[in-house]
């Protein structure tokens, strides 16, 4: 299945075992939905507010043991009764979803870190309730693992994130705290203008090593997980710090250079998983 413009989302792969492809694939499918909602397009921020109403409406309509009148819906209610899939961690991904629209700054860590708990954090979650793991230290685990992508793709993305919300106050989204970029001497201006000084250069590197040790973090539950999910988490958490190498490799100018995978990254990306480096 092609994965397109949301990488971080392991979907239906190889890896996975038969069983687990389907309601996979159902997650997918309802969080690429919401996030395009979001996102893509042209529609007012209410239009899109209303339109994920009528998401969160269809999560309720499973809460309450009916079936959805939409394929996405109905395919996801299936993958929540078959699987005993937790229904909060999916009004989490709505609000996630909701906050984008309309909040565009994030004055600390502690801000951007609770988004990702609602927007990245469950994904994992599901995943290992697929699987029927659910001990504190996986959890944690997997929250570092999947906080860490999410962030990782902000670090990609700050050029493109600028041009989200322009209809904003203030326009455009910035996911880089605003207490970080007080503290490196970062101005918005700077932003928009894609000025990739010393400055900024030093706040890259500030921002990509605490992702790479909150990636880092995590990778006990890679090791600890059985089977095929454990190799899918190790291509995953490897791919995510081959993207911060990227990153360095362009001396933090993603202004210019976005980084992001090809093909010659992967069989990098395997021997890594293999060796566990």
């Amino acid at each position: 299945m092609s994965v397109d413009h949301y990488e971080n989302f392991p979907v239906a792969s190889v890896l996975m075992p038969p069983a687990l492809r389907e309601p996979v694939s159902a997650l997918y499918w309802f969080a690429r939905n919401a996030d395009d909602i979001a996102d893509e397009g042209d529609a007012a921020p209410e239009a899109r507010l209303a339109a994920l109403e009528l998401c969160r409406a269809q999560l309720r309509v499973i809460e309450g043991g009916g079936m959805p009148d939409d394929p996405i819906h109905a395919r996801l209610a299936r993958a929540v009764r078959a699987w005993s899939l937790p229904l909060p961690l999916l009004h989490d991904l709505l609000d996630a979803f909701a906050q984008d629209v309309v909040k565009t700054r994030y004055a600390d860590d502690a801000e951007l870190r609770d988004y990702c708990r609602r927007s990245a954090d469950p994904i994992g979650r599901l995943l290992l309730c697929l699987y029927k793991v659910d001990d504190a230290p996986s959890l944690a685990q997997s929250d570092a693992i999947c906080s860490a992508l999410q962030v990782i793709n902000h670090w990609q993305d700050v050029a493109i994130d600028l041009k989200k919300n322009p209809d904003g106050n203030p326009p455009g989204r910035i996911y880089i705290p605003l207490d970080t970029l007080a503290r490196f001497g970062v101005t918005e201006s700077q932003l928009r203008e894609a000025r990739c000084d010393d400055a900024f250069r030093a706040m890259m590197k500030h921002l990509i090593d605490e992702a790479r040790a909150l990636m880092r973090s995590g990778l006990p539950l890679t090791r600890r997980l059985p089977g095929r999910l454990g190799w899918e988490l190790r291509l995953i958490v490897q791919g995510g710090l081959r993207i911060l190498q990227r990153i360095e490799q362009v001396d933090y100018d993603v202004f210019r250079h976005r980084p992001k995978l090809g093909r010659t990254d992967w069989p990098l990306i395997l021997f890594r998983a293999l060796t566990d480096r």
